[in-house]
């Protein structure tokens, strides 16, 4: 820094110290000021060869550089009272070799209205820009949950942000641990609904007697025990398997989405309410309608908005961003470094059906975070049905010129799915860049 200094020229600093800041003063350890620029001479209507040499209390109104130097504490934009205005200065301590031997102080603001002003246009810049970052903003940032990039994912993701500034009832369908409640804590985050509670309840694990209580809540007395319909007023209800709740509750539901209210048990009061509701079922619902174990005027008020969650084997593009997110999180839960998933694993892992989806991915992932010894994971660790599927690799039926494309089509496409290089693939299997592009053409891969 010194060499940087001492290239500059006399000439060039003195520049810099009269046009750099509006009004600048330096005084040395005893508070007598060695410079001070002539703008600020100007404004305080001194001759300045006439105050260097001074005490700045004697040049300045109610200067504190003295302080500064004492406490050797710096001041930044504090408020300084000087010829009938409010002024924003700062005053830094200068120090060589540890030891305080002057200050310096700059006015960032001849007036706390310029400051007033200039905070006001940063605020509405800062503000236009975020803005525009939430417009833009990344996908991954938006949807922290949502894991993947597959396209079922990004068409979703998509939906979510276009439907969640909306009041309007929204079904979720999926298998069992596809994600759904992760789409509808979503939908909530992203509305204008997102400070207010967030309330699920769960059809299938509740007494069907105690069903509509737990929703609508019940008149005790002269007390109402609120359900969770009240619970989540001004928020988002989150129904999940609502295919189990009985017809009589489906009217009410279907009341309270049309007119606003819900009506306890106990009583023939109609109490309104503001609750967004969100629905799920991990099975069609249109095959219940059908059967008549669904009301169909509900479901067509309901289904007008439906998330459609693929089951993790449509998407499973998606897995190796899933493992490596799992892996991330329950290695800091159980408090050690990072480990890595050796290729064999993805292999293994990328040809299992997972029935279970991501939530039985997750529920593996940290099972093994925590079975394995070294930094990579291994597959003698991972579960034994999934290394027992893995084995039944190629298709049983089929010419052996069938079999053998299907299975080179298999392997390209494991090996690109944790590999990006297509160098390094093409190295570690043995053939030319050029017949991979070939091959991955073939496979339509």
């Amino acid at each position: 820094m010194k060499s940087l200094i001492n290239n500059l020229s006399p000439e060039v600093i003195e520049q810099i110290l009269e046009t750099a800041f509006s009004w600048f003063v330096v005084v040395d350890k005893d508070a007598k000021i060695i410079y001070i620029n002539e703008e600020y001479c100007k404004f305080l209507e001194v001759n300045r060869e006439e105050v260097i040499g001074k005490h700045v209390t004697e040049v300045i109104e109610n200067s504190e550089m003295h302080l500064v130097m004492q406490h050797g504490v710096a001041h930044i934009a504090a408020p300084h009272y000087i010829k009938g205005n409010y002024m924003l200065p700062n005053r830094i301590p200068i120090y060589v070799d540890g030891e305080i031997v002057g200050a310096f102080g700059s006015v960032m603001f001849r007036d706390v209205n310029d400051w007033k002003k200039l905070n006001s246009h940063v605020q509405k810049t800062l503000e236009k820009i975020e803005r525009n970052m939430n417009t833009s903003m990344n996908q991954q940032e938006r949807f922290p949950n949502l894991i993947g990039s597959s396209n079922a994912i990004r068409k979703i993701k998509e939906t979510i942000s276009i439907i969640a500034p909306t009041k309007l009832p929204v079904l979720i369908e999926g298998e069992i641990g596809s994600g759904k409640e992760l789409c509808a804590r979503s939908i909530h985050r992203l509305s204008d609904r997102f400070e207010k509670p967030f309330v699920t309840i769960d059809c299938s694990s509740i007494p069907k007697e105690l069903l509509e209580i737990e929703l609508f809540g019940k008149w005790d007395g002269n007390t109402l025990k609120k359900g969770r319909v009240s619970l989540a007023d001004g928020g988002t209800i989150y129904i999940q398997e609502i295919s189990e709740l009985p017809l009589t509750i489906q009217a009410k539901l279907l009341k309270m989405i049309q007119d606003g209210t819900i009506q306890p048990v106990e009583t023939d009061e109609e109490v309104p309410i503001n609750t967004r509701v969100i629905v799920s079922s991990n099975s069609p619902l249109t095959e219940l309608v059908k059967t008549k174990q669904f009301r169909e005027d509900l479901f067509y008020r309901i289904q007008s908005i439906t998330l459609q969650v693929p089951p993790l084997r449509e998407r499973i593009e998606d897995l190796p961003e899933l493992i490596q997110t799992f892996i991330n999180k329950f290695c800091v839960e159980a408090g050690r470094r990072n480990i890595k998933v050796h290729r064999k694993v993805y292999w293994t892992l990328q040809n299992y059906d997972w029935p279970g989806n991501v939530r039985e991915l997750q529920d593996i992932i940290e099972a093994i975070v925590h079975l394995a010894d070294g930094d990579v994971i291994t597959e003698d660790i991972l579960p034994f049905h999934l290394r027992r599927k893995s084995s039944n690799f190629s298709r049983s039926n089929g010419t052996l010129e069938e079999i053998l494309n299907h299975v080179e089509g298999q392997v390209i496409k494991e090996y690109l799915l944790v590999e990006k290089d297509k160098n390094k693939i093409a190295q570690q299997l043995g053939i030319s860049r050029s017949t991979l592009y070939e091959k991955i053409k073939k496979h339509n891969l």
